[in-house]
């Protein structure tokens, strides 16, 4: 676990740096950096689905996932429901960006080859590279996250961590249990939920992207039911 531990440090480092920035940037500066980051978005999360996608072996899994997955999170209103916490308990003045700001890192950090992989590697075979890899680009992200959105993005380390450390809990538990082919569905839906992020940054298009994280599970049950046959 000492990667992940390393990773989730320096998230909380990054957002105490960015942070005390916050303070002296203008808001002309701050809407350069929430276009920087809708920009940013796009590209990564489109980067993980085109990669991935020619990995897949069931090419319609993903819509079935996010259909699926945007029925129940909009049933339950998780996007509604996170938003309402994080404005009753922000003293920000721009809490619904906080909101949103907090949503995009979350996915950033957790939705990714490094963050989802480093895991399983680290706990098979005792290597942290990837996961130190992913704590050095964090440290950068969760840097210009803070001077933008403020301290509020710390709560995105408990998330990674518990995010993580499920990944290499399983993996201790059953090496086959995470295969490359489960890690090619997730990655082809979570970059799709990046990229739903990016455009909510942007100002094109909220896509109450938490209502989507159901989708995440969606190919983890599929793969489970394939195993018992």
């Amino acid at each position: 676990m000492i990667g992940t531990i390393v990773n989730t440090g320096t998230i909380i480092a990054g957002t105490i740096i960015g942070t005390l920035l916050h303070r002296g940037i203008k808001d002309k500066y701050k809407e350069v950096l929430y276009t920087g980051l809708g920009l940013a978005s796009l590209a990564i999360g489109l980067n993980a689905t085109i990669s991935n996608f020619p990995k897949s072996e069931y090419p319609v899994l993903f819509i079935v996932s996010l259909a699926i997955g945007g029925l129940i999170g909009t049933r339950l209103d998780i996007d509604g429901r996170f938003k309402r916490l994080v404005n009753k308990r922000s003293n920000s003045a721009s809490p619904n960006k906080l909101a949103d700001g907090l949503a995009t890192a979350i996915l950033l950090y957790c939705i990714g080859p490094l963050s989802m992989l480093g895991p399983v590697i680290s706990a098979l075979k005792g290597d942290h590279t990837f996961l130190f890899t992913n704590a050095t680009l964090d440290l950068v992200s969760s840097i210009v996250f803070a001077s933008t959105y403020g301290f509020g993005m710390v709560l995105a380390a408990p998330v990674l961590f518990c995010w993580q450390g499920m990944f290499w809990l399983v993996a201790r538990i059953s090496a086959s249990a995470v295969s490359d082919a489960l890690m090619a569905e997730l990655l082809v839906v979570g970059g799709l939920m990046i990229t739903g992020s990016g455009l909510g940054l942007l100002g094109l298009k909220d896509c109450k992207t938490l209502n989507l994280l159901p989708a995440l599970l969606v190919p983890v049950l599929w793969f489970l039911i394939l195993s018992l046959f």
